[in-house]
Order: structure tokens, then C-alpha cells, then sequence
């Protein structure tokens, strides 16, 4: 049986699906309320900071400061502002977010096909998801002004990340990547974020930036050349899924030393078809699955990343992120030694999920 506190979030979905990216950076969130009274609880150390838990929002559905301050307001305390560039780069067409039918825990290294669900699950700890938005952005000169503004909307006990991505050159190569790359993690550092992270996945985009984590050598030169371009603020290195292994030990040791933390991991890709087998998302067949079939391969990536780290004595630490949408997921992420959890797409499905949560583990 659902909960009535389940049944009062079913219908409280804070993005519209239904509408384009832009209208919900321009209308959005469609939290219908009321706020949460939030409860003091002992803050925790977080990089240099304390804050008032370890859980937060992943890149994704932060568009702008109005998102930020609603859930700020919601009780998320690590808020990561939606990935921005050096340009303004428009969002891929509708649809972006559908649900896929109900499937056991997603296999690593597997490609099973995922087929769009006709309806949502009813409990949204069920939820599955797939996104396809190709990492859209708005021009500098806004959001600069708006990550400022965000800032300002936090409570005490609160970070600002902002994630950054580069946006490669016709023509260029390594090099002019890794330039905007840099050039946007000042520009999010001078605008005041806490944090910078910088994205080195996204399952939906097909040029460079979408797969450095794939590529140790380019992984660790471009942490490197960041940190040298943010050598007082916390930099974190955003990762795609690792069906090998030894690609993730080989990806930790390239970043160590220049990356504070690894957030990992970045959804995984599978290819979701719709009624007579086209694909739902059009040109694009592989796209980002994220919610509760993932939350195993996420859980066994951060431990995996945790255990190398510690037996190399590498400086580099874990954020968990990938399938925490009920109350007790991140439970194995705290006791595989991941040093936060931040959620995707449960934050929108279950806005007062950091709520419970924090009433139930204060310690989280």
C-alpha cells in the first residue's frame, strides 16, 4: 500500500514533461507546495565547508536560481546549478524525460533494449527514466548573472556546485577543448559557485566533451590544466558508468592529485524504442537511463572507486549519484565511503525526498 505521504507526491512532478526545456527555465518549477519546516540537525564537514547533511542534487534540473531557491527551500544542501558553456547551445526537441516499463536491475556491460512506459509507476521510488537533453546552455552573460543570484539564495549549511562542460571548436582539437573548458570554470568560479564540476559525460551528446572519462590520458591532462585554473576553489570531475574495472582504476589514477572528487556516475546508456520498435528519442537511439534499475551499477562503480582509492592512497574522493529515489538508497553509498549523494531524477518526481530522508538519518 502506498503511503499517504507517497500519494501526496505521485502528482507533484516539478518539471513539466510535457513542455520544452525552455518553458520550464522560463515558468518552472511547478512545485505546487507546501515547504517543509526543516529540522536542525549537526552539520557535517564537506570539503572545506559544513553543511547541514550530505545530500544534494545532481546536475540536471537546477535550470536556474528559481530552481535553486525552490529546493533550497525543499531541504537539498549540495545544489548543483544545470551544466553550462561557453555558448549558448539550444536543447534537443521534445520529448526529453519519458519513463521506460518496469525492468530488473540493469546488468553492467549488457545492451538490452528499454521499451518508453504507457504510464508511470505509481510509487516513484519504481521510477525508471530516460533523458535526452544534449547538455543546452544558456549564453554567459546570463547565466553568470544568474549563478550569482543563486548564491544568494542559499540558507545556511548550503553549497552552490556548478557544472561546466567545454564546447569543442569546428576544426580544433585537444587543446582549444580544454581552453573552454577552463574559460567556463572561471567564469562559474568568479560568478561564485562553492564548487565547480566539470562534466566529462553525457550520454546523449555525440562530440568530444560527452566522453572524455573514456580516455584516461586526455581525462588527466584536462583535470589538470582546471585545477591549475581554480587553484583555491574545490573541483569536482563528473563520470560516466565503467563496465570495466580497470578502465575505473586507470580514470581515478589519471584525475588524482588535480580532482577533489569524482562524481560517479553520470546515468547509463541503453537504447529505448517506442511503439513499432522507432526509437523515442528520434536521431538519438542511446540515451540516459537513470532511477531505480541503475542504482545497483551505481552502487558497485562507488565502492569499487572507494576500495582503489583507499589501497593506492590516492587523494580523490567519491560522490555517489545514480538511482536514489527512495528514503534508504544512499545507505550503501554512505557505507561504501562515498562522501555525499546527490539525486538526478528523483528530486523532480519527489521533491520532499531530502526531507524524509534527513529525518530518518540525520547523520546523512
Amino acid at each position: 500500500m502506498i503511503s499517504w505521504v507517497r500519494k501526496k507526491v505521485m502528482n507533484n512532478e516539478t518539471y513539466r514533461r510535457d513542455r520544452s526545456y525552455r518553458w520550464n527555465y522560463r515558468n518552472g518549477p511547478s512545485f505546487k507546495g507546501p515547504f517543509p519546516r526543516i529540522t536542525d540537525a549537526s552539520q557535517k564537514e564537506f570539503f572545506g565547508s559544513k553543511v547541514n547533511s550530505r545530500l544534494g542534487v545532481a546536475a540536471g534540473i537546477l535550470l536556474n536560481s528559481r530552481w535553486v531557491e525552490c529546493y533550497s527551500r525543499l531541504g537539498f544542501d549540495i545544489l548543483t546549478y544545470k551544466t553550462v558553456r561557453s555558448s549558448e547551445r539550444p536543447c534537443y526537441p521534445l520529448p526529453n524525460w519519458v519513463f521506460v516499463e518496469s525492468v530488473n536491475d540493469l546488468e553492467p556491460g549488457s545492451d538490452e533494449i528499454l521499451r518508453k512506459a504507457r504510464r508511470r509507476a505509481r510509487d516513484p521510488a519504481e521510477v525508471t527514466s530516460a533523458v535526452c537533453f544534449g547538455m543546452p546552455s544558456q549564453p554567459p552573460e546570463v547565466w553568470r548573472k544568474d549563478v550569482r543570484r543563486a548564491r544568494g539564495k542559499l540558507r545556511r549549511g548550503q553549497l552552490l556546485v556548478v557544472s561546466v562542460v567545454g564546447t569543442p571548436a569546428e576544426g580544433g582539437g585537444e587543446a582549444s577543448l580544454v581552453e573552454d573548458f577552463c574559460r567556463c570554470a572561471r567564469w562559474a568560479d568568479e560568478a561564485g559557485a562553492d564548487i565547480v564540476e566539470a562534466n566529462f559525460s553525457c550520454p546523449n551528446v555525440c562530440t568530444a566533451e560527452g566522453s572524455i572519462y573514456q580516455a584516461p590520458g586526455a581525462s588527466g591532462r584536462l583535470a589538470l590544466a582546471l585545477r591549475e585554473a581554480l587553484p583555491s576553489t574545490p573541483l569536482f570531475i563528473k563520470s560516466g558508468h565503467f563496465n570495466d574495472r580497470r578502465k575505473l582504476n586507470r580514470f581515478y589514477q589519471s584525475v588524482a592529485g588535480s580532482a577533489d572528487a569524482v562524481v560517479l556516475v553520470n546515468g547509463v546508456s541503453r537504447r529505448v524504442l517506442g511503439e513499432g520498435g522507432r526509437p523515442v528519442f528520434g536521431a538519438f537511439e542511446r540515451v540516459g537511463i537513470l532511477g531505480r534499475a541503475i542504482h545497483p551499477a551505481a552502487v558497485s562503480n562507488v565502492s569499487a572507486a572507494v576500495e582503489y582509492c583507499a589501497g593506492k592512497s590516492l587523494e580523490v574522493k567519491t560522490i555517489a549519484v545514480g538511482g536514489v529515489t527512495g528514503i534508504e538508497d544512499p545507505g550503501p553509498f554512505f557505507e561504501a565511503g562515498a562522501s555525499g549523494v546527490v539525486m538526478g531524477g528523483a528530486p523532480m518526481l519527489d521533491p520532499l525526498l531530502a526531507d524524509r530522508m534527513k529525518r530518518d538519518h540525520p547523520d546523512w
